[in-house]
């Protein structure tokens, strides 16, 4: 999002994207209505809104739907449920524009259980990005280009993260969100600085991980961002085996699915 004069933009998904092109004005309500200023190559838009940021975040209220990815079906306008029950226990700032999925395992029944076994946690902020929901289709995933993330780890999160390395714990990251920033904060000795900023670090097998020494993670989709990070921190071989193990068990996947808890292996 970035301002525009009296207004601000917005980059946004549309389908089908072909019929929209630069200058093309969208009505969504009497009240709500945008103008095409680019249009990007997978589909995305930048959509120029004569609106402060404070109406324009009323506006969506009112009128808006919360954003699911697509494996997800919902008759038009969604089911208001979504919007308690796609939301992490941890959220606290507007920005995402998907749960970080890990986070929904999370209750705060767990969260008690978790301090009664002197589990130490602390809190890190990347706003998920439009890039999770795009697949890899170049056949090099190399050439591949990840959308760059905003996100921000704050000095005692910093502190709190090398303090349990020192003392011999291990440093468990709760989704690929949470990893993919440590990682980019991290020096080349795994200590973490504080960080504000945009990261489209894309980890691929071969990537040599500083930072974390567990991932707990739902299981992805193929052909993803995601499956290759998995890949890249438990090993290839052994991330196809826990997948055919998941689908010949009936393991459900994506948002709502299971998760696994992966220890990184070994340089």
């Amino acid at each position: 999002m970035a301002a525009a004069g009296a207004g601000i933009r917005w980059r946004a998904f549309a389908r089908p994207a072909r019929r929209l092109r630069p200058g093309d004005r969208v009505d969504f309500a009497a009240d709500l209505h945008a103008t095409v200023a680019e249009k990007g190559e997978g589909g995305e838009l930048t959509l120029a809104f004569d609106l402060s940021e404070a109406d324009l975040a009323a506006a969506l209220q009112r009128h808006g739907a919360m954003p699911l990815p697509p494996y997800i079906g919902r008759e038009r306008g969604g089911d208001p449920r979504d919007r308690r029950d796609y939301q992490t226990i941890f959220a606290a700032r507007d920005g995402a524009v998907a749960a970080p999925t890990a986070g929904l395992h999370f209750t705060p029944h767990l969260l008690r259980a978790l301090d009664g076994c002197g589990i130490a946690r602390t809190a890190v902020t990347l706003h998920v990005g439009a890039g999770t929901f795009l697949p890899v289709t170049a056949d090099d995933p190399r050439r591949h280009r990840l959308h760059a993330e905003v996100g921000e780890i704050g000095a005692a999160a910093a502190e709190a993260i090398n303090a349990a390395r020192d003392q011999g714990g291990r440093v468990v990251a709760v989704g690929s969100t949470a990893l993919r920033l440590l990682e980019t904060a991290a020096d080349a000795h795994g200590r973490v600085t504080p960080f504000t900023g945009e990261t489209d670090i894309f980890i691929l097998p071969g990537y040599r991980f500083r930072a974390v020494d567990r991932l707990l993670t739902n299981f992805h989709l193929p052909r993803s961002t995601l499956f290759m990070l998995v890949c890249a921190f438990a090993g290839t071989d052994r991330m196809q085996q826990a997948y055919a193990h998941a689908i010949e068990h009936g393991y459900r996947f994506y948002s709502y699915g299971d998760a696994c808890l992966l220890t990184r292996a070994r340089a």
